[in-house]
């Protein structure tokens, strides 16, 4: 059995002992529970569809094991390269999502997917990660560098893309995508006159939305409405949790993904708290923050701010991704139709957050060239002070 030494000065050794184990295993804990929801939720779907029965399974566990090569070979790059990747990914998405505008279908009322060699694609997805990555560094650069238009450059690339989700339409992923923008401005230390300005102009956007999307302006009304929600998806998909109590049903046991046609999807969460309880979702829900907070304390030893803001940006969104789905299926804020990471069905879906959290394993990896990036300005500020006092002696 081959073995991987401190001595081995290959790039399989390096990444070995740098990468974050731990990260890994907890990642790998939620794909595996992926295909088991996949497999309880899916074939239901899949028979009401007239498609065989592991349809919808069978692709879960393909991009699955997709989507962990993915994660694997980008834990890889050094950040630099990740950097420059992402700007290669979020230009490719730019133009995927100007592409899908004039040559999609329309499904539900939207433009949202590409077909490609017979693979639905769904450009936003890619967009994500990759904009968070490149928009990190524009705000280093802004704090960096006073001289460079970084920041009006992070604004107007946030514009674009927001403006291109808008235009599919695609609202609940244009919000998710503002705030995780609005996070990282305030994480990167910018003045807060900017942050207040563009919250206004969020919320501007938001109450625009509501009149001008007829999905958007039922699916608040409904929520606000309780009484127009007692027959609606979310409705009985809040009601699983009650069936299910603390334990559940048991697997294979639950009805309501026989109900309706995303239980393998937007509401595979009310599946498992049918099938397995509520101990089961609170320990889902655990998994997801474990991940979250592991990245988060990992993002505030990384010297420098370009990484550090991204590893925070691509937390935060797949931490509020997971909260957006899971609320939704508990009844606590209205429906979006956005996925629970690695957990609901969907290709794009998969090898997006699979490109998210490869890109936090390569930018959290202990490097023995650390000490050349930019220090902290607490740390900058704290070498000052000693220095001062060494000549004060």
């Amino acid at each position: 059995m081959m073995r991987v030494t401190r001595a081995d000065r290959s790039r399989l050794a390096e990444w070995w002992f740098t990468v974050d184990h731990v990260l890994i295993v907890a990642i790998l804990a939620l794909m595996l529970s992926g295909l088991v929801l996949s497999l309880a939720a899916s074939p239901a779907v899949a028979l009401k569809k007239g498609l065989p029965t592991f349809y919808f399974f069978e692709r879960h566990v393909v991009f699955t094991a997709i989507g962990f090569a993915v994660m694997i070979a980008l834990s890889f790059l050094t950040p630099s390269l990740a950097r420059r990747t992402a700007a290669l990914l979020l230009v490719g998405s730019i133009g995927a999502l100007i592409w899908v505008l004039f040559d999609s279908q329309v499904i539900n009322g939207a433009r949202r997917w590409l077909s490609i060699a017979g693979i639905s694609l769904q450009p936003s997805e890619f967009a994500k990660p990759s904009c968070v990555i490149v928009i990190a560094w524009l705000f280093a650069e802004a704090r960096r560098r006073p001289d460079m238009p970084a920041l009006p450059i992070a604004v107007i690339l946030g514009a674009i893309v927001c403006g291109l989700l808008v235009l599919q339409p695609d609202v609940g992923q244009t919000v998710l995508l503002a705030v995780i923008w609005g996070a990282m401005y305030l994480l990167a230390g910018l003045p807060l006159a900017g942050a207040a300005l563009l919250a206004g102009v969020g919320l501007c956007g938001l109450i625009v939305a509501y009149f001008a999307f007829p999905h958007v302006h039922d699916r608040i009304d409904r929520f606000i409405d309780a009484s127009q929600e007692l027959n609606s998806q979310a409705a009985r998909a809040f009601q699983s949790f009650a069936e299910g109590g603390f334990l559940g049903r048991g697997p294979g046991e639950g009805t309501i993904k026989t109900r309706f046609p995303d239980a393998h999807t937007d509401y595979i969460y009310a599946v498992l708290a049918e099938e397995y309880g509520a101990v089961a979702c609170l320990a889902l829900a655990a998994l997801f923050g474990f991940i979250v907070i592991k990245a988060l304390i990992s993002a505030l030893s990384e010297p420098r701010a370009a990484n550090r803001i991204a590893i925070q940006g691509l937390a935060i969104m797949f931490g509020l991704q997971a909260l957006v789905n899971m609320g939704v299926n508990v009844g606590l804020i209205p429906a979006t139709g956005m996925t629970l990471p690695f957990i609901s069905a969907g290709g794009s879906s998969i090898l997006a957050i699979s490109i998210t959290l490869g890109m936090v394993l390569a930018l959290t990896r202990r490097r023995a060239d650390s000490a050349s990036y930019e220090m902290p300005e607490y740390a900058l500020a704290t070498s000052a002070d000693e220095a001062a006092l060494g000549r004060g002696r």
